[in-house]
């Protein structure tokens, strides 16, 4: 019996024509992430005419929609921004928080918009929330237990490992949602309040479309991905 992968359809004797999903995969999150990096660093020269720095605007945000439990709070690195719903705090990287950019305005604004989200139960944040013990699994144990599968030929173990990694590409798919409304309310919000005029919130929504499409890419790389895995299965249990 031969377990080499020329027997999955490689293009040559051993070879695995699999791998190019994850090549793909890796090229569109490369791609999507220098797009999210070039666009933060351009309008990241150009000050917002308030003056207001992203924890300002936070504040701000989250007042208009009269949340008063969230707490910003600086944190370190760079685009390490997020929402933690767990102790309710908008955690802004150092080129938010202290920041009066278009750039920083326009990611300070997403994340008050997980926080409205939390504040207004939107369904498929919670969804999130529910699933991440469920997807956290699955990134960490589904490649093991399927790479187990194939060294030993168990198709359970395969089978369960293609499971594991759909749990962390179904995450993926429910977040997409939740990134794309946070946004959403984040420009109607910087809008609404007065902080943006309508040709600088131009410049945030180009900032907020290029961190989606991160997501977006994401989500496509962990399909490729799983494509495989289905793929390399399929391919044993034929030569089983």
């Amino acid at each position: 019996m031969y377990y080499g992968y020329g027997g999955y359809g490689g293009v040559g004797y051993g070879l695995d024509w699999t791998v190019l999903l994850l090549i793909g995969g890796a090229l569109l999150s490369m791609l999507a992430s220098g797009g999210m990096k070039s666009t933060f660093a351009k309008y990241s020269q150009i000050r917002s005419h308030s003056g207001l720095t992203g924890a300002m605007a936070a504040q701000r945000i989250l007042s208009a929609a009269g949340i008063t439990d969230v707490v910003i709070q600086p944190i370190a690195g760079n685009l390490t921004d997020h929402y933690d719903p767990r102790n309710k705090t908008v955690n802004l990287s150092q080129a938010s928080y202290g920041q009066t950019s278009l750039a920083a305005i326009g990611v300070a604004a997403h994340e008050c918009g997980h926080a409205i989200q939390h504040n207004t139960n939107y369904a498929p944040l919670n969804i999130r929330s529910a699933i991440v013990p469920i997807a956290n699994i699955g990134s960490s144990l589904s490649w093991p237990i399927f790479i187990a599968g194939l060294v030993f030929s168990i198709p359970m173990l395969l089978k369960a490992g293609i499971i594991l990694f759909s749990a962390a590409v179904l995450f993926q798919l429910v977040t997409l949602p939740v990134e794309f409304n946070a946004s959403a309310r984040a420009l109607r919000m910087l809008s609404s309040t007065g902080i943006m005029g309508d040709n600088e919130i131009s410049g945030s929504r180009k900032v907020l479309r290029a961190a989606a499409m991160t997501y977006v890419a994401a989500l496509a790389s962990s399909v490729l991905q799983l494509l495989r895995l289905i793929i390399l299965a399929g391919g044993r249990n034929r030569d089983d």
